[in-house]
């Protein structure tokens, strides 16, 4: 077969090569030149021409697209790299995270977690991109990439973990739920602040590139996020930096209540990339097979070329925002219902999974069945353990507990110790 990387994806726009080392040597502009050579704007040419460069007047970006709605290849030029093992485990990860969505969701609405975000019409984005990455690869993600750590080998225990804040959460019960973390798959917390992990996956990258690392950093975000200014600040520095870092921004249309078309008048996040020097590609979030295709080509790019790569990831959020919103109020559920049964990620790669006679439907009723009892098996388990021990809120606050630290801590014992009766221990794997 054919592999991508012998016939690589060619991104739209190619970006000025500046060096510091270029910056040093001079920039000088040569007498009756018709180019512009201040250091600003290099290698412009010079009119006479009064014109203003309107957004309108040109294109909009392209989307990549591999196999369309109905599971047919259309892009022949290219064979990917996915064999049947490799496909099953994409297939069977992206269902795998759309039936935890449900439950978890349902979960919420009985009580049972405070809090949940489902990522419905978005599994082919995770799942595509984590399938194109190497294992070691630094992820910073944002929290709709469930499926992105399924892929990489997050449990389901783990995901419970989390999610009921119980004492096996790497978090210690401090985060959210949905705020995953892993060291083993090299993932850094998620924040509920919008946006900072940008900026922070963008000076992992610059250290990756000093210590001449075999890996990469991606960061994952919404087009929401990057209404941000951590979003520009974090673009610019990876790109005046050479910083070999994919960023991967899931544009569904909506950042919780506010539609695309009260966010931004240009041409969607990727304009933003060419705006920063960046190479920058727009792909069909709901072909999990280009994802992965542009995120393997992407990923060579920033490595071998050191430099930051940029993907728009076209889809539509089918589910609410969050468990504390209903979408219904600002968006039909008519227009929901059509995208769902139109273009859905799952549906489509299924339809290619059977032309190629790797999947069934008694493969797809036996599977689900299972899954959910595995999910709900996890679920029960996560459930019945204990809380962390209660002295965990004073510790990694300082690599030594500072003397305030210690005297709350005291203060806090004397409280329980006094009125035993107000406080239900019992839930709390520990005393102090």
């Amino acid at each position: 077969m054919r592999r991508l990387i012998s016939k690589q994806l060619r991104l739209p726009i190619p970006r000025r090569s500046f060096t510091v080392t270029s910056a040093h040597r001079g920039i000088r502009q040569i007498p009756d030149s018709d180019i512009v050579n201040f250091p600003g704007a290099v290698r412009s040419r010079f009119t006479t021409e009064l014109n203003f460069h309107r957004p309108q007047d040109d294109p909009a970006m392209p989307t990549y697209r591999y196999i369309n709605s109905d599971g047919v290849i259309v892009d022949t030029s290219r064979e990917l790299d996915i064999d049947e093992a490799k496909a099953r485990k994409m297939y069977k990860d992206m269902v795998t995270t759309s039936v935890m969505d449900m439950i978890m969701y349902e979960s919420q609405r009985q009580g049972r977690i405070s809090f949940y975000m489902v990522s419905a019409g978005e599994e082919g984005i995770a799942v595509g991109s984590a399938a194109a990455l190497d294992k070691e690869d630094v992820i910073y993600s944002q929290y709709r990439e469930q499926g992105t750590l399924m892929y990489r080998g997050y449990t389901l225990d783990e995901f419970m973990s989390q999610l009921f804040a119980n004492k096996n959460d790497y978090g210690k019960g401090r985060n959210m739920p949905v705020h995953y973390m892993s060291e083993r798959l090299r993932l850094h917390p998620i924040s509920s602040t919008l946006a900072t992990q940008i900026p922070h996956a963008v000076g992992a990258a610059y250290a990756l590139k000093m210590e001449s690392s075999p890996n990469i950093v991606v960061c994952y975000f919404g087009e929401g996020a990057a209404s941000e200014g951590d979003f520009h600040a974090a673009l610019n520095i990876a790109a005046t930096r050479d910083c070999p870092v994919v960023f991967i921004c899931r544009n569904n249309g909506y950042a919780i209540s506010t539609p695309t078309l009260e966010q931004y008048k240009g041409d969607g996040i990727a304009s933003r990339g060419i705006g920063y020097g960046i190479e920058t590609i727009r792909v069909d979030g709901n072909d999990i097979m280009a994802v992965y295709a542009v995120t393997q080509a992407a990923r060579e790019i920033a490595l071998k070329q050191q430099k930051p790569v940029l993907i728009e990831a076209m889809s539509y959020r089918v589910s609410h925002h969050s468990t504390s919103d209903d979408s219904f109020a600002y968006r039909a559920k008519v227009d929901v219902e059509e995208w769902k049964r139109r273009d859905n990620p799952i549906t489509r790669f299924r339809k290619w999974l059977e032309t190629k006679e790797w999947w069934s439907s008694d493969e797809e009723l036996a599977f689900r069945t299972q899954v959910r009892k595995d999910i709900l098996k996890a679920f029960s388990k996560a459930e019945r353990e204990k809380k962390p021990p209660v002295g965990d809120i004073f510790s990694d606050v300082f690599k030594e507990p500072t003397p305030e630290l210690r005297e709350q801590s005291e203060q806090l014992k004397e409280i329980l110790r006094k009125y035993p009766e107000e406080y239900e221990l019992g839930e709390y794997d520990k005393s102090l």
